[in-house]
């Protein structure tokens, strides 16, 4: 039974056997370990339903970034035009609201990016089609870009209607070239101008967002080694433009041979990651900038020999380790797959992987998951850019940052594919709601939480543990609605049926803002909109982003969290010693 007011909070963990339902836990040996614990009725307890939560206040188990929810775009956006759209005020004031964060540049094409310093090449148009009549407006934007670089501080326009849809026609018929690209794994060259990457730089710039860039891998001497010649000229160039850029070099090395058909092992990468070190820091503006990598794929036994080899020879080289993950193939998805708890745990094995060989050969690097989306092959629309993809998108950022993976890239904030948290009309799909939830509740600080439950069901750990998840951070130091001290609680309900739950220890008796996200519209799993605490949520007129009402619940109240949601618990005043300070 719950313990009553008058009750020490240590008496919490006497009423019921302590039952990890996150991989937060104080014990390092039981991270990310997802079997079922036994759980016992306490002799003459009744079936109930009720889990009781507390945490642990004195000290984080884990500090991530303050950038740990980061976006990716893709090199696709020259191909299909909507880069010479990342000025609009629109998609400045979406990537705004998800500062701070990593802004990557790059993909699959970029192994084929090819960079020319030259600002506005002659372009090829052929007869009518939205490139013909895109060619006014397109003068015109270089007409503003030429009058924009008198000007100081951010680049931001207010595209045309009329531009936008003919952008959109354009985009349509490119993304056709990009699919069979993609599926046939045959990739025509990019060409990136000058102009191109003052555009995207300025898009990061006044996003309030660090621009990552990598650089083509691809281009190689026929001993196999790094050709740096067109690397060299754009890191001069964006040098002489006192651009503030971290770097990359490749696209999931792994893949090199299926390419091309010529591999790069690991060693030969890691002598090319010294190399691009050599050259960055011949170059003022760079001596000091970061480098990251190897940034290769699933690890499995291949991906995990070429990472061994790269941190041989250049463990010490990068400044923190990065892997990619994809859930599921995107082209046999179904809206079911999202809420499959084996699913949503196939990270934990992927992180303990990289873990160990980056421990081995260098103990306490830094580690990043890069490019991760809920389905590869561009993702299912309907589908992947729904309600329902949102389950393993919070579930994702709740498993790394407790496994202490200290920035996550996501793919990607707009491009062709339907993983993108921005669709083409530049509206904000569900994905992008949460994670920006996330970005203004969540602080860097974990903290690991205490759970006891009593359940009708004979197999209780397996019923709470998989279907029903909780994280704790303290809450975001950014947000000045809440002092100091303030908890957050984020939680995944994937179970057919409401749960309820009580805090209890110090987090009893405290007043609970919810922050609760679910489905807007008769779609369900699979709609493009949400509400927040019952209100649709949407762009205000004036191109704004809306404010983020919470609902108070009384203090003392018991969490009744609603099926299939998820949803966020901001408990104020806790006064928790771990969330005072930074």
């Amino acid at each position: 039974m719950p313990c009553p007011s008058s009750c020490p909070p240590g008496l919490l963990a006497l009423m019921a056997p302590g039952l990890a339902l996150m991989a937060t836990f104080s014990l390092p040996s039981h991270a990310g370990d997802r079997r079922a614990l036994p759980v016992e009725k306490p002799p003459g307890v009744k079936g109930r339903t009720l889990i009781l939560l507390d945490v642990n206040t004195k000290s984080p188990v884990r500090i991530i970034s303050e950038n740990f929810l980061s976006l990716q775009l893709d090199p696709s956006i020259i191909h299909d035009g909507w880069l010479d759209f990342l000025s609009s005020r629109r998609l400045v004031t979406l990537a705004r609201g998800l500062a701070p964060a990593f802004l990557r540049f790059a993909g699959k094409r970029t192994d084929f990016l090819q960079f020319h310093n030259v600002k506005n090449p002659a372009k090829n148009r052929g007869g009518p089609g939205p490139d013909y009549y895109l060619k006014n407006y397109e003068d015109d934007i270089v007409r503003s870009d030429i009058a924009l670089d008198k000007q100081k501080g951010c680049k931001i326009a207010q595209h045309p209607d009329i531009m936008l849809e003919l952008q959109r026609e354009k985009a349509a018929q490119m993304h056709l070239v990009l699919l069979k690209e993609q599926f046939s794994n045959t990739y025509s060259n990019l060409t990136l101008t000058a102009r191109s990457l003052d555009k995207l730089y300025n898009f990061a710039d006044c996003s309030g967002l660090h621009l990552i860039f990598a650089l083509n891998a691809l281009r190689r001497n026929p001993n196999n080694s790094w050709n740096s010649s067109n690397a060299l000229s754009l890191l001069k160039y964006s040098a002489s433009k006192k651009y503030n850029i971290s770097w990359e070099l490749g696209n999931e090395p792994n893949n090199y041979r299926t390419l091309i058909g010529r591999s790069v092992n690991g060693s030969q990468l890691g002598k090319d990651y010294i190399q691009l070190r050599s050259l960055l820091q011949l170059i003022r503006t760079y001596s000091r900038a970061n480098l990251y990598g190897p940034n290769i794929g699933r690890p499995r036994k291949n991906v995990i020999a070429l990472l061994e080899g790269f941190m041989k020879v250049a463990g010490s080289t990068v400044d923190a380790v990065t892997w990619q993950h994809y859930y599921i193939d995107g082209r046999v998805a179904k809206a079911t797959d999202f809420l499959k708890t084996r699913l949503l745990d196939t990270l934990s094995d992927q992180i303990r992987k990289i873990q160990k060989v980056v421990n081995t050969y260098t103990p306490g690097k830094k580690i990043w998951l890069e490019g991760v989306g809920a389905t590869s092959a561009g993702g299912m629309n309907n589908l992947s850019n729904s309600y329902a993809a949102g389950f393993l998108w919070l579930n994702t950022l709740g498993l790394l940052a407790s496994q202490g993976i200290d920035v996550v890239v996501r793919h990607s904030f707009l491009d062709h594919s339907h993983n993108h948290l921005v669709d083409q009309n530049f509206n904000p799909l569900p994905d992008y709601w949460l994670s920006l939830l996330y970005k203004r509740l969540i602080g860097p600080k974990v903290l690991a939480i205490h759970v006891a439950g009593l359940q009708r069901k004979p197999r209780p750990g397996r019923v709470i543990r998989d279907k029903l998840r909780i994280y704790a951070h303290c809450t975001s130091y950014h947000n000045h609605n809440y002092v100091r001290g303030s908890i957050t609680l984020y939680i995944i309900n994937l179970h057919r049926s409401r749960k309820k739950i009580k805090l209890a220890g110090t987090l009893r008796d405290k007043i609970v803002h919810q922050y609760l996200l679910q489905p807007y519209g008769k779609d369900g799993l699979h709609s493009k909109s949400v509400q927040l605490n019952g209100q649709p949520l949407a762009m205000v007129d004036d191109g704004t982003l809306p404010e983020l009402k919470p609902r108070p619940l009384r203090a003392g109240r018991t969490l009744v969290i609603p099926p299939l949601t998820m949803s966020f618990y901001v408990v104020k005043n806790v006064n928790a010693l771990a969330c005072r300070y930074r």
